[in-house]
């Protein structure tokens, strides 16, 4: 763990508004709109509410802050018993957050308060992904302990444990936007899809050559993004279970990846230090970043698209999106 320090905001170019109205970047520039120093050390994970007015950074100094974004302000900061904050999430409504911690606690917080709704130990190590349901009932959790569980929202009450049935780690989970299946990623190099009710799984989706960092469905459900340390993001059919697509252009093992709300375009960020956006039809790169603190740790869109948002070394940026 590191010591912390206050957030000092450094500005690219001056917003008037969220959206980037009078800055002069265009979208796919490499310049941020805005980059904040929120964290000392790696910023984890991190989360846009649904409204687009707050996001939320959990970082290995044991700070879990959620932040204006427009102007880079901070809200407030709960400070997690000097572990990492490994995972975050908020619900659909936007009135809790749900954090996970490298000491295998998850936490249910007040979104604008800060105030622990909820917290237990939910894992027997370090809680790596988490995934809130539509419907915003339950949540999906996934650790190093090889578990992967879900909980009723907000009070935590387990509602069921899957059995992934080998001895790797879970590493990514996300459930489909209908709540009917959930996704995973492992230890492995494979990712999986579940039926989140019955607790089987439907189906293993084979191909990376590393351990498989992330995994996110499209908006109608229809296809799968994962992203590996193999430095590649591959693209899925969620329903039939073949690869679609590998795109390829990291230089560096891939942190993350995410969809955008219109399912139009797929953002990563790897360790070389960029966060590159992608065509999701065509498999085209359509925009490069060059991250200020060094490796990309985290990625995520905005709800509304416009605005693409990376963790890395004690920073968040936030560029336009193509």
């Amino acid at each position: 763990m590191h010591p912390v320090t206050r957030p000092v905001v450094g500005l690219a170019c001056l917003l008037s508004g969220w959206a980037g109205l009078g800055c002069t970047a265009s979208p796919g520039t490499p310049f941020p709109l805005r980059s904040v120093r929120a964290h000392e050390g790696w910023i984890a994970c991190l989360a846009f509410s649904p409204d687009g007015r707050s996001l939320v950074t959990g970082g290995d100094d044991g700070r879990l802050v959620v932040w204006d974004p427009e102007r880079g302000l901070e809200r407030w900061t709960l400070r997690w018993d000097g572990h990492a904050v490994t995972s975050v999430a908020y619900v659909p409504d936007g009135r809790f957050i749900v954090a996970g911690g490298w000491d295998g606690t998850l936490r249910v917080l007040d979104a604008a308060t800060g105030r622990v709704v909820s917290s237990w130990r939910g894992h027997g190590e370090k809680v790596t992904s988490l995934s809130v349901a539509p419907g915003g009932r339950k949540f999906a959790s996934g650790g190093q302990d090889d578990a992967l569980r879900i909980w009723e929202l907000p009070g935590g009450a387990e509602q069921r444990t899957l059995e992934p049935g080998n001895d790797y780690d879970i590493t990514a989970v996300a459930f489909s936007p209908d709540g009917r299946r959930l996704a995973t990623g492992d230890g492995e190099n494979a990712v999986r899809v579940w039926d989140p009710e019955r607790g089987e799984e439907l189906m293993a989706l084979e191909g990376h050559e590393g351990v498989v960092t992330s995994v996110a469905f499209s908006p109608d459900g229809g296809w799968l993004v994962s992203a590996s340390w193999d430095r590649t993001v591959k693209v899925w059919d969620a329903r039939r279970g073949l690869e679609r697509a590998t795109l390829r252009g990291h230089a560096g093992e891939i942190a993350g990846a995410a969809c955008s709300p219109d399912g139009g375009r797929i953002v990563s960020g790897a360790e070389d230090g960029i966060v590159k956006c992608w065509d999701a039809r065509t498999g085209k790169e359509i925009g490069t970043w060059r991250v200020p603190g060094g490796a990309v740790s985290a990625v995520a869109f905005s709800p509304d698209g416009r605005h693409v948002v990376a963790g890395s070394r004690g920073v968040w940026s936030v560029w336009r999106a193509p």
